[in-house]
């Protein structure tokens, strides 16, 4: 119990330097959002106007203020007002979350899947002869730019071989080449840890002795090697669920989809500052959450460290 109130006490602390760190980047930034939006001669507003818009938007008060009643929003749920279009941000969020949480749930799936795959054939005998090859496809999917990737899989699959339609797809045609764009990158470090760990619990004395009695190299790996190798991958997943929101941001605006992504180029572009901040807080929550979990789940899939936990108690 001590360990778990400890990681949240950490989580929380994590968030909070996450929102503290927002606020004031966000204040750093040149220019005045309000100003650059309502200054605009075509709306025909008055100082007076603008002055009372600037009051409505607490743009007026002083920073600690202005830093407080954000937190205090916050914590109640109150993201505040988007600049741009006057639209609740939470409303906002709450309309493209959904895209972007299918999106990254299954760009991670896709993701897994490919590493494991890369990481069995690299170690099985059977691919003994292009197991070297398949070691280097990791360092290749990590060098290759996911705006690019993109392009080329929009160039490939849709405009070439007309398999994925990117112009007014279905629901499942519109999230196949996304997802590809969002697991390639995302499977290298992946499969690096992964085919690491294989090699290291493969030369481990217990395995020599589950050899020794006559197992295969697929039982060995399916029944002995995998479950030990599996720790280290799983604290690089949780790591690798903030790249997979960075991600997000870029193959959303490749592809055109509506989700957190396009909403953060757009408040971006228009120096919205509420909705960024809150994109922030939301992406920073994610990722402390999942890792969170990970960190949780750790001694219930090793008992050593309970035990190790349990001692420290």
């Amino acid at each position: 119990m001590r360990y778990v109130l400890g990681r949240i006490g950490q989580a929380l602390i994590v968030l909070l330097v996450a929102f503290t760190a927002a606020f004031v980047l966000l204040q750093a930034m040149p220019g005045d959002a309000i100003m650059i939006k309502f200054e605009n001669p075509e709306l025909g507003l008055s100082q007076e106007q603008i002055a009372a818009l600037r009051e409505s938007y607490g743009a007026d008060t002083p920073l600690l203020t202005q830093y407080v009643h954000t937190l205090f929003g916050f914590l109640g749920g109150d993201f505040g007002y988007s600049i741009q279009n006057g639209t609740p941000v939470k409303q906002l969020l709450g309309a493209v979350l959904p895209n972007t949480l299918l999106l990254a749930v299954l760009g991670f799936i896709a993701a897994v899947v490919l590493a494991v795959l890369v990481a069995l054939l690299a170690s099985l005998p059977a691919f003994a002869k292009v197991a070297e090859f398949i070691r280097a496809l990791p360092s290749l999917f990590i060098a290759v730019p996911v705006f690019w990737l993109a392009i080329v899989l929009i160039q490939v699959f849709s405009f070439q071989l007309r398999l994925v339609p990117v112009i007014n797809p279905g629901p499942i045609e519109g999230l196949i080449l996304p997802v590809l764009t969002l697991a390639v990158p995302i499977s290298a470090p992946l499969a690096q840890i992964l085919i690491r760990s294989i090699d290291e619990v493969r030369a481990q004395p217990f395995i020599a002795v589950v050899r020794a009695k006559g197992a295969s190299p697929w039982w060995i790996l399916s029944r002995n090697v995998a479950k030990n190798a599996m720790l280290p991958t799983l604290t690089m997943a949780g790591v690798l669920f903030g790249e997979l929101i960075a991600g997000a941001v870029v193959t959303e605006t490749v592809f055109g989809r509506s989700g957190i992504g396009r909403i953060t180029e757009q408040a971006v572009t228009n120096q919205d500052t509420p909705v960024l901040q809150a994109v922030v807080i939301v992406s920073a929550f994610a990722f402390v959450a999942i890792n969170l979990v990970v960190d949780l789940l750790y001694p219930v899939l090793d008992p050593r460290l309970a035990r190790t936990q349990g001692r420290r108690a």
